[in-house]
């Protein structure tokens, strides 16, 4: 059984299914989908449909998700609105306004009840994942890690945090990784890498190669045994033009599978 990570698709229906497809995971293969699912690509909702329709997928919510919810279900401010709207919520609200009024409620009800966080284990490393990512310090770090202390992590961490936090977690080690190498790697998105790249403290390789930008590992220092405790898997896909890309990660051997974002996808 092997295990997948994606993050951000931002309403990029077409590259994808292109990019599921190149990673081609089996059914019984798990799937993590970091949030960011609507907003600013044209098909928001065609990507809710066919994220919930993929077997032994765990979706977390995204910042875009939660403006949507804002807007749909919360208190329908105005303020709510401009904040969806100049992040590009236009076309999923537009998307949603299409459909059927029990299918609206159908998928954001989904929405509604989607986690903030997650954690799984890929071979002998844990992993803690999260869409934005999650504030060092937080917790006082174990002597050792079993389920209890990973799950001290999460809850440590705000609603804001998850779904929002850029510098503090990008800039610093999260402090979870020992001299040995030993300790959970948090995989997120949120940020761009090519932001990513100018808030780091470490990264393995620059943020765009020649075919498009790509995803960074942070962190590696001897401190931590050579590990890189972040891994940044927001490839632009709905944020740099012309560069962007759609990722599935597998985190069993750290193969990557991307897809450009074509012209209308």
């Amino acid at each position: 059984m092997a295990t997948y990570v994606l993050s951000d698709v931002h309403g990029h229906l077409t590259p994808l299914r292109r990019a599921l497809d190149a990673a081609s995971p089996a059914e019984q293969d798990r799937l993590f989908v970091l949030g960011d699912m609507v907003d600013r690509g044209p098909d928001p909702v065609g990507v809710l449909r066919e994220v919930r329709s993929l077997p032994n997928c765990v979706v977390l919510m995204g910042n875009h998700e939660q403006m949507m919810l804002d807007c749909l279900v919360g208190s329908d401010s105005d303020l709510a609105w401009f904040n969806w709207s100049v992040n590009g919520g236009g076309v999923t609200a537009h998307g949603l306004s299409v459909l059927p009024e029990d299918e609206v409620e159908d998928l954001v009800g989904w929405v509604y009840e989607l986690p903030l966080s997650a954690r799984c284990c890929v071979g002998d490393r844990d992993y803690l994942l999260a869409h934005a990512g999650i504030r060092p310090g937080a917790v006082e770090t174990p002597a050792s890690w079993d389920d209890d202390a990973l799950d001290a992590v999460l809850a440590a961490q705000t609603d804001e945090d998850l779904l929002w936090i850029r510098e503090e977690f990008w800039g610093a080690p999260t402090g979870l990784v020992d001299a040995q190498g030993e300790g959970p790697v948090v995989v997120a998105g949120h940020t761009p890498t090519i932001v990513v790249e100018s808030l780091a403290d470490r990264c393995d390789r620059p943020s765009v190669s020649e075919d498009g930008c790509q995803m960074l590992r942070l962190g590696a220092c001897p401190e931590t045994g050579g590990v890189a405790d972040r891994l940044a898997i927001d490839c632009g896909a709905g944020s740099v033009p012309g560069s962007g890309r759609v990722l599935v990660l597998r985190l069993d051997d750290g193969e990557e599978f991307y897809q450009p974002i074509g012209e209308g996808e």
